[in-house]
């Protein structure tokens, strides 16, 4: 109580965040109870048939459910590899740059797109990388190569999604690293040059190793997200030519949920990926703990 009292403007200021928190994450699962149910919307709840665990049966005996969880788990584990090495490089690559000016320049234009919505970006992408008169596929002709179906190709889909997310999130991202290599302490550069440690041998022997710990701790939380692929993204990138290789549970929920009107179904597949998300994180927090002595409480 003491606590409290003492600290009361701080809990004031995250109380609005606790109650959108409640209102949008903890009250809706309320409804997780369709996930037993053959739910019909004219019946509700409670007048809609019990069917126990027929919906998870039904998620592991669909071919396509099976395709879209290695769909998701494919995508998503990419996108951790590459949105890991991306900004672990480009921290590293920028803090050797010397002219503060031009430094800053670099970080404000690789941040922007963080901010940009997908809806924004899909749209571009769609045109950029459109077979009919894109630009990125006129430079691929006028070079004397056959036009690329990014969009249309199922594996050229999954490459698509995990390059444009790196590109977008790669500079927000390197900020956790910018700031590891701001607490490095200069009294080990300067040993380094004293002992006539060339710049390459300083980064891979001072930068690097002291960049480890956060790089590890980054990584395991990233684990928490493995079945997050990325619905916003994928939802404005993808069509019926690319639901074999691009299609996630997420946009699957929507499909079968929304479109098709089974929400049991959709239901079950929500309910089960957010068991495993909840067990995942759990271990990736025990795992951040363990490698880098890393804990919230």
């Amino acid at each position: 109580m003491t606590h409290l009292k003492k600290y009361w403007p701080l809990h004031l200021m995250v109380l609005p965040s606790l109650l959108f928190l409640i209102a949008f994450n903890y009250l809706p699962m309320a409804g997780i109870v369709m996930a037993f149910q053959d739910f019909k919307p004219r019946l509700g709840i409670g007048g809609s048939k019990w069917v126990g665990f027929d919906n998870f049966r039904l998620l592991f005996d669909r071919e396509d459910s099976i395709q879209v969880i290695w769909n998701t788990l494919i995508i998503a584990v990419l996108k951790m590899i590459f949105n890991l090495i991306a900004p672990f490089t480009f921290a590293i690559f920028l803090n050797e740059v010397r002219k503060e000016l031009f430094k800053r320049y670099v970080q404000t234009m690789v941040y922007l797109p963080h901010f940009l919505s997908w809806v924004l970006l899909g749209g571009i992408l769609i045109d950029v990388l459109s077979q009919d008169g894109g630009f990125i596929n006129r430079i691929i002709e006028s070079l004397g190569f056959d036009s690329i179906p990014f969009l249309m190709n199922g594996d050229w889909f999954r490459v698509t999604v995990v390059i444009s997310d790196v590109w977008k999130e790669f500079g927000y991202g390197a900020i956790v690293f910018l700031a590891a290599l701001s607490n490095i302490n200069p009294a080990l550069y300067e040993a380094a040059e004293v002992d006539g440690a060339s710049r390459f041998k300083q980064t891979m022997h001072i930068t690097i190793p002291s960049m480890l710990p956060i790089t590890i701790v980054v990584g395991t939380l990233a684990l928490g997200n493995v079945l997050n692929a990325g619905f916003d993204q994928i939802f404005n990138l993808y069509n019926g030519m690319v639901y074999n290789k691009g299609d996630i549970l997420d946009t699957f929920v929507y499909r079968t949920g929304i479109l098709a009107g089974n929400m049991g179904f959709a239901t079950a597949i929500g309910l089960f990926k957010s068991v495993i998300s909840m067990i995942l994180i759990f271990v990736s927090y025990r795992a951040a703990y363990k490698w880098a002595n890393y804990r919230i409480f």
